[in-house]
């Protein structure tokens, strides 16, 4: 084994969503073991986020990642909200890497506004330049500050276009760890 890959689905997905599949699949193929949350339960819309119970999602995330560590090195991946808690919770652990898709870098996910953190580790990033959600110029400004690897693409937030291209890019990654 290499390592342990947690990989995060977005809001309103879930565990078997098309591009944490196609992420689990090439973990399998490298030799790491990889889980998929299910983060549904927390997706109902509340007074507080529209985007669900952020808090109980990030929680549940840490728990994952503290059971993991004791095994080996722990990679956190994730789908725009799953980008946006595993960049904030790789602040707290010491992971051995992070790739996002579609990150969210400014989002008021649990009542404040907060621009997207990260541990300091490996970091890769793919993102639509059509993103109707998030501008690819904050991704890009966050990635260079952080000197991460960048994929830009022709698609819009759910990257439906480059679920192949993002597998590509996980498993390079992957590859470097």
């Amino acid at each position: 084994m290499k390592g342990h890959c947690i990989l995060s689905h977005g809001f309103e997905s879930g565990p078997n969503a098309t591009k944490v599949t196609a992420l689990s699949d090439v973990a399998e193929k490298l030799g790491w073991t990889h889980e998929r949350p299910d983060y549904t339960a927390f997706d109902a819309r509340t007074e507080v986020s529209d985007l669900g119970d952020v808090p109980s999602r990030r929680e549940h995330l840490r728990s994952l990642i503290e059971a993991a560590l004791p095994r080996g090195p722990v990679v956190l991946a994730g789908s725009s909200l799953g980008s946006y808690i595993s960049a904030m919770e790789s602040v707290n652990y010491p992971v051995a890497g992070l790739f996002l898709m579609a990150p969210p870098i400014f989002r008021d996910y649990d009542g404040g506004a907060h621009q997207l953190q990260s541990g300091e580790m490996p970091i890769s990033v793919v993102h639509p330049w059509d993103d109707e959600l998030i501008p690819y110029q904050h991704v890009v400004d966050w990635a260079q500050a952080r000197r991460a690897r960048l994929l830009l693409v022709h698609d819009t937030h759910r990257l439906e276009k480059h679920v192949a291209a993002s597998a590509e890019a996980f498993e390079q990654f992957l590859r470097t760890l």
